[in-house]
């Protein structure tokens, strides 16, 4: 049986928990497909400047605040996410930001 997972009610948990990392700036969480699940989390970091992390301490990070099935499988670091004029996260635009 396949289970999939919608993760529309979970960006702005998960950018809260991100947001609380010492090397943080910024976080966005985006959605990516996947072929068992439907949809796996990704985010997009932006560091502090001069501080340094990895895509595993960022997961790391996230597994001792929220659920397995929550946490981020991808993790990208960027200069900067897409931004309504307000200043909000363009979550649906996020995904020009991938490489």
């Amino acid at each position: 049986m396949n289970r999939h997972i919608v993760i529309n009610d979970f960006p702005a948990e998960i950018e809260r928990v991100l947001a609380a990392h010492p090397a943080v700036a910024l976080a966005a969480v985006g959605k990516l497909p996947d072929e068992i699940t439907g949809e796996i989390s990704k985010a997009y970091i932006v560091l502090k400047t001069d501080a340094t992390c990895t895509a595993d301490e960022i997961v790391t990070f996230c597994h001792q605040s929220l659920a397995a099935y929550k946490c981020p499988r991808k993790v990208q670091f960027v200069d900067d996410v897409p931004e309504t004029s307000t200043g909000k996260i363009m979550r649906r635009a996020l995904h020009t930001l991938d490489v």
